[in-house]
């Protein structure tokens, strides 16, 4: 039962990673299972060489809590294959709700976080607002035009699935940066193997290689580093705001027009530039529902680790 448990909330890390702009840290972080996945996956090193001769493979995987890390990584890879063609459905059709309903999730996520931090101090005040300007200033940040190649997609995987262990960036969106986000979703979508191997190796040499320095900044400077992340998350917000204005297009791999540039809008503004409906009744159910499952998954977390202590 605790493992079907941890392979939902690894599901649900994978339904936001899909998504521009959401990250699977934040998920993983509001879940309680952040922590467990870092240092689960930092024991993946060249000293598990000498815990597989001491006690064997079964001990090793023991040892690196591979029923965890399994259970999160099917869920992810689950959410992954199923709902990407799902989600892009939807963000293409009804943008608004879909936006909407992360806004809210990441905006009570922001609230969620701060209230783990015991106590405000200047640094950490400071360190907040560095993580909003730095956030802010990638979203701000022109889409790079990659070229659609084995190493780059390596190194897109590389820096991604970092992002993926961070809550607050995402590596959907850091993909969208790199101008690679096209290419892997339709490898997804196809089953590209070649390019889907290439990416799982720059994700698993990624992975390996951040979980390190992340964990010794949370072991080290937890509240510090919270801190950071959620300036991180809160700087992200103008990225999913639900109303906004294309400025500029760029054409994607399949020859289709795709927003290069946006601006954001007020509701009523986007009414009067676009002639579109605001929709603005089905955004506040969409980000009150958004604000409502963090709560609910708070309000879980909290139980599993009354139960469990």
């Amino acid at each position: 039962m605790k493992y079907l448990l941890t392979y939902f909330k690894g599901m649900a890390m994978g339904a936001a990673d899909v998504v521009p702009g959401v990250s699977g840290g934040t998920i993983a972080f509001i879940t309680g299972i952040l922590d467990t996945l870092i240092e689960s996956i930092k024991r993946i090193n060249p000293s598990l060489f000498k815990v597989i001769k001491s006690q064997g493979v079964k001990g090793a995987f023991e040892y690196i809590n591979g029923p965890f890390l399994v259970a999160v990584f099917g869920g992810i890879l689950t959410s992954i294959f199923t709902l990407s063609k799902l989600i892009s459905y939807l963000l293409t059709h009804y943008p608004i709700p879909v936006w909407s309903f992360f806004f809210g999730l990441i905006l009570i996520s922001v609230v969620h976080m701060l209230r783990q931090v015991k106590g405000f101090t200047w640094v950490r005040g400071l360190l907040f607002s560095i993580g909003v300007v730095f956030a802010w200033g990638i979203t701000v940040l022109n889409p790079i035009a990659l070229e659609m190649s084995y190493i780059n997609i390596f190194f897109a995987g590389c820096i991604a699935i970092c992002a993926m262990l961070l809550p607050g960036i995402s590596g959907s969106f850091i993909l969208l940066l790199l101008g690679m986000y096209t290419s892997v979703i339709g490898a997804v979508k196809s089953f590209d193997i070649i390019v889907l191997a290439i990416f799982c190796l720059g994700c698993i040499v990624g992975l390996l290689s951040f979980s390190h320095l992340l964990s010794a900044l949370l072991k080290r400077f937890h509240d510090e580093t919270l801190v950071f992340l959620t300036g991180l998350m809160l700087g992200t917000l103008g990225k999913i705001w639900p109303w906004k204005q294309v400025l500029s297009w760029r054409e994607n791999s399949s020859g289709e027009q795709v927003p290069l540039q946006e601006a954001n809008l007020s509701p009523m503004a986007f009414e009067q530039l676009t002639g579109q409906s605001a929709q603005l009744i089905a955004a506040i159910v969409a980000m009150c529902v958004g604000i409502a499952l963090v709560w609910g998954l708070e309000r879980f977390a909290s139980r599993q680790q009354v139960s469990s202590s």
